[in-house]
């Protein structure tokens, strides 16, 4: 089984919607820009967000299990996926790519 890079690409803040539907939240995402997780193929990273580990998964087991080009060619690399969180207020973007070393 192979390690999957798991990259914070780009994160979104949707205030109206914040100020119009959220309740507060304390600390709602912590994900930082650049930040790097390494996923050892089920186990979610220490520091990954519940909600973001569920959106991107089976993604991870898929690419961990030397699974590629999901949907016929969506990506370039054939072994990575561009995958976002479902928080439809702040949502972040991760880049899951296929490490060749073996978990």
């Amino acid at each position: 089984m192979k390690k999957i890079k798991i990259t914070v690409m780009k994160m979104a803040h949707y205030q109206d919607l914040i100020d119009k539907y959220e309740n507060p939240i304390k600390h709602a995402c912590n994900m930082t820009m650049g930040r790097m997780f390494i996923a050892n193929g089920w186990e979610k990273p220490e520091g990954m967000c519940d909600s973001a580990w569920e959106s991107m998964s089976a993604f991870v087991m898929t690419l961990a299990h030397g699974g590629e080009d999901f949907y016929d060619g969506w990506m370039k690399d054939k072994k990575a996926a561009m995958i976002s969180c479902n928080d439809g207020f702040r949502p972040v973007s991760f880049l899951l790519e296929t490490l060749e070393e073996d978990c």
